[in-house]
């Protein structure tokens, strides 16, 4: 089929890929302007925008959805279908109703449960055992279309969001090019969410970054595994931040208050939490690269009695 298709990161870019090593024609790639990153807030293109190159396709980076000269090219491209997987803007009711055969995201929770930005890191900071991927036709609403298909995916114990990320983008992109074979043929089905089991992934804050001791280790540990590798959990050491990035949760007794050190092991060091307490494992110091807690503690010597957490 004709297809436009709308993305922006690295989870996008399987569905991309996936699409063209289908067969499909690809008569533009949308995404979002390049933005500055990195140390030096040097301009740097999207992951999406990398691979249509790449791929010697077309490429426009609108900077609204309602631009004139957009919205024209848009109905010059003559796409069947446009393809929506994480491009990071709504679109207007004048888009969704311009493609012959609809608009179509692919969505990476089982909706109608996680609708919103922040899918994937919500189901880990939550202790989900199960996610998956879902595709829709959109509607002007949220997340909120007719489901085509789903195809589940477990969340292991020690799962990091970046692990269920990158699985859900490869499981994603298969699942939309057989979603797109039954759009061809007639054949996609159009199944209505319940809307009374609806919930919001909303963005993430700067302030939950932070760890709060006082919550259960389970919770944390949710935490820690939930934002790694971005934007990462956080504690406070003299003032200074430092990241966790790994960590295991213990049974025992409660010995401390919460956030102090109450113990330093060969692996790393254990923490008193407002219920258990968690063996930090893997930590990156302020300004410094990842590391294991072991080679932390070489550098930046830590006792028990330390309570973490103050600024």
């Amino acid at each position: 089929m004709r297809l436009v298709f709308m993305g922006t990161p690295d989870f996008a870019v399987p569905a991309l890929k996936a699409l063209l090593a289908a067969g499909h024609e690809i008569a533009r790639v949308v995404t979002q302007p390049d933005r500055p990153r990195g140390r030096g807030k040097k301009l740097q293109p999207p992951p999406v925008k990398e691979t249509a190159l790449a791929a010697g396709l077309p490429v426009s980076q609108p900077a609204a959805m309602q631009e004139e000269e957009f919205l024209t090219g848009l109905q010059q491209w003559q796409p069947e279908v446009i393809v929506v997987v994480a491009f990071g803007r709504i679109l207007p009711r004048e888009i969704l109703d311009l493609p012959e055969k609809g608009c179509i995201n692919l969505h990476a929770s089982l909706l109608p449960r996680y609708r919103g930005a922040a899918p994937i890191h919500r189901a880990v900071m939550n202790g989900e055992k199960e996610t998956g991927v879902t595709t829709m036709w959109m509607v002007p609403q949220l997340d909120a279309g007719d489901i085509i298909l789903q195809e589940k995916l477990p969340i292991g114990p020690e799962a990091t969001t970046g692990e269920i990320h990158d699985r859900l983008a490869v499981l994603g992109a298969g699942l939309l090019v057989h979603t797109l074979d039954l759009v061809a043929t007639g054949r996609a089905p159009r199944q209505p969410q319940d809307e009374t089991l609806a919930t919001y992934a909303p963005p993430l804050q700067p302030d939950e970054e932070k760890i709060n001791w006082e919550q259960p280790a389970g919770k944390i540990y949710n935490l820690i595994r939930g934002l790694n590798p971005w934007p990462g959990a956080y504690t406070l050491r003299a003032g200074e931040r430092l990241k966790v990035y790994g960590a295991r949760i213990l049974d025992e007794a409660t010995t401390g208050i919460p956030g102090q050190v109450v113990a330093v092991t060969g692996e790393g060091f254990v923490v008193q939490a407002g219920r258990g307490k968690l063996l930090i494992t893997t930590v990156q110091p302020q300004g410094k690269k990842i590391m294991p807690a072991d080679a932390y503690l070489r550098g930046y010597p830590l006792a028990s009695g330390e309570v973490l957490g103050c600024a």
